[in-house]
């Protein structure tokens, strides 16, 4: 529902279009029916969700049917109702080049780009990250293949994803500017992008972060190898909030004052409407601290 964008917008650096503070994420986008893949598609973006968050690798798990299947379902459905585009902003990435584990090499980076473009049969991404940093890619070669796609047309925005702050700023120190987002795995569970500084340097370049796997997969829903205290604490939260376990935990995330986007897996629509409850939660500073002492188990300073 645009209200849900309108009344919480995030913007990305680049792209005019705002987002809302939760995401369609597309690992999951497995379906090999087109009418229901766009009935899921068009319940995310009715709640709002209207980041759309892909990659070239979705396919190769979760049941797909192999590498840029679920780029290429996303590009089906867009075709049989072109109108969806408009109302999305459009993001995906590259840079896992099966077998070889990681390939940002220029000729790697604009082929990725562009085939992804050809499996969306769109003629733009809004939104085109480094899915994972290539340690043998000089950053300098990936900004300027980046940068030359980006004048080109063919994307409008580059971020990164899975950088540590280091990467970040020798990516940023050849590209002129700061990152338009950066993609951690960010949840209650995955508290590594707030101590190790990613979310501090999104706040000093005003990068905006797009957590994944805000649930850490469906953990935190469940219950699943979760710590004892932890589960008690979001409960506790939740009963006080009217609200379910995952709500509370997709709440911590975007509690953070870096602002960060909160990618949603689920392909249910029943739990993807469900989901919007999250925006209403109210955490505290007791309560967040409270939950990240129940999820390390060991007393704050």
């Amino acid at each position: 529902m645009e209200s849900l964008v309108a009344a919480d917008a995030r913007r990305i650096a680049g792209i005019e279009q705002p987002v809302g503070p939760l995401a369609f994420g597309c690992w999951r986008f497995t379906h090999d029916d087109v009418s229901h893949a766009q009935h899921v598609l068009e319940t995310a973006l009715d709640a709002g969700l209207n980041l759309v968050d892909t990659a070239d690798v979705y396919g190769l798990d979760w049941g797909g049917a192999g590498f840029g299947e679920n780029e290429r379902l996303l590009g089906d459905v867009l075709s049989e109702s072109p109108a969806l585009r408009e109302r999305m902003v459009l993001a995906t990435k590259g840079g896992i080049s099966p077998p070889v584990p990681y390939d940002s090499s220029p000729n790697a980076v604009r082929r990725s780009c562009e085939e992804s473009l050809r499996r969306l049969r769109v003629d733009v991404i809004d939104l085109y990250q480094v899915h994972r940093p290539d340690l043998f890619a000089h950053p300098a070669d990936v900004v300027d293949t980046l940068c030359s796609l980006r004048d080109e047309g063919k994307i409008r925005a580059i971020g990164v994803s899975n950088h540590n702050v280091e990467q970040h700023r020798a990516v940023e120190a050849h590209l002129g500017e700061p990152l338009a987002t950066s993609q951690p795995e960010l949840s209650v569970l995955t508290l590594d992008p707030i101590r190790d500084g990613v979310l501090d340097h999104c706040m000093a370049t005003g990068t905006l972060p797009l957590a994944w796997s805000p649930l850490a997969g469906g953990r935190l829903a469940s219950g699943d190898a979760v710590p004892a205290e932890l589960t008690t604490k979001l409960d506790d939260l939740a009963r006080r909030e009217g609200v379910r376990r995952a709500d509370v935990a997709v709440a911590f995330v975007l509690a953070h004052p870096s602002r960060p986007v909160a990618i949603l897996g689920t392909q249910t629509p029943e739990r993807i409407v469900a989901s919007i409850a999250a925006c209403s939660v109210h955490l505290d500073r007791t309560d967040v601290y409270d939950l990240i002492v129940a999820s390390e188990g060991v007393a704050l300073p």
